[in-house]
């Protein structure tokens, strides 16, 4: 009897976590492996923080091809507060956003967007 309700109890707790244990690894992998990586530069338009429970900085980048051409926007997500924060502070210059793009991602919780800003650089020093 003691041997069946161990049995019991091993199977009910191993049971619920098999699917915890394959979805955190599959957001593992998500955020490892990049799918694309590259820069892209332009003026910072906008950068706030978003979310419920889950805070990301949400931003635009807008791109300037040639004049007279309406300008392209690129929507990012920054997860690191400290590249936040350099970010903000070259909102209205020209910088190069260096970005990852993870795909896959099961929600918005790890950001927006699939591009995440990992450095800024000024271009345009004044």
């Amino acid at each position: 009897m003691l041997l069946q309700l161990k049995k019991f109890i091993n199977y009910f707790i191993l049971l619920p976590a098999i699917p915890v244990v394959l979805f955190s690894l599959y957001i593992w992998a998500a955020l490892t492996w990049v799918y694309s990586s590259g820069e892209r530069a332009g003026y910072v338009q906008k950068l706030s923080q978003k979310g419920w429970v889950c805070k990301t900085y949400e931003g635009e980048l807008i791109l300037v091809s040639m004049p007279g051409t309406q300008a392209e926007k690129f929507f990012f997500t920054v997860r690191d507060k400290n590249v936040a924060k350099k970010i903000d502070a070259t909102v209205g210059q020209r910088v190069r956003l260096v970005y990852e793009e993870h795909k896959g991602l099961p929600t918005s919780c790890f950001g927006e967007t699939s591009y995440f800003v990992n450095d800024v650089h000024l271009l345009d020093k004044q």
